[in-house]
C-alpha cells in the first residue's frame, strides 16, 4: 500500500467527489421521470416554483462538496477536521431537507450520500498525525 492511499486527504478528497458524483447522478436519473421534462419547462417542478434564490441554494448545496474536495487536500489537519464534519453535517442536512417525501430512487441516492458523508466525518474526526504519508521520502 502506498502512502497516498493511506493519507486521510486523498480518502477525504475522493469521498466528497463521490457525494457530488450521487448528486449529478441522482439529478441526471430525475431526467427519466415520466413528466419530469415538461415541469423543467414550465419552471414548476412537483408544485414548487424554480426561482432564481432556489437555485442559488441549490448552487451553494452542491459548491459545499466540491469545495471540500479541495480544501481536504489543503488545510491543516486540525482544520480540516473541523471543516469536513461541519461541511458533512450541513450537506446531510440539506440531502434530508430535500428529500422529506423521498420515491425509492430519491431515497437510494439519499442512503448512499449519507453513508459516504458518515464515513467522512469519521475520517476527519479519528484523523491522526501519524496517518499522514511521509514528506520527505516523496522529495527523494
Amino acid at each position: 500500500m502506498n502512502n497516498s492511499t493511506r493519507d486521510p486527504r486523498v480518502l477525504l478528497t475522493v469521498l466528497w467527489i463521490f457525494v457530488v458524483l450521487n448528486f449529478f447522478a441522482r439529478d441526471i436519473h430525475e431526467l427519466g421521470r415520466p413528466g419530469m421534462l415538461e415541469q423543467m419547462m414550465s419552471g414548476v417542478i412537483d408544485g414548487v416554483e424554480i426561482t432564481e434564490a432556489l437555485m442559488l441554494l441549490g448552487g451553494v448545496m452542491i459548491e459545499i462538496p466540491i469545495l471540500m474536495a479541495v480544501l481536504a487536500l489543503v488545510l491543516p489537519r486540525h482544520i480540516n477536521r473541523w471543516t469536513n464534519a461541519g461541511a458533512s453535517l450541513l450537506t446531510a442536512a440539506m440531502i434530508i431537507a430535500g428529500n422529506l417525501d423521498p420515491d425509492l430512487d430519491n431515497l437510494f441516492f439519499m442512503i448512499i450520500q449519507l453513508i459516504a458523508l458518515v464515513i467522512i466525518t469519521r475520517v476527519a474526526w479519528w484523523w491522526s498525525e501519524d496517518q499522514l504519508p511521509d514528506v520527505s521520502a516523496r522529495s527523494r
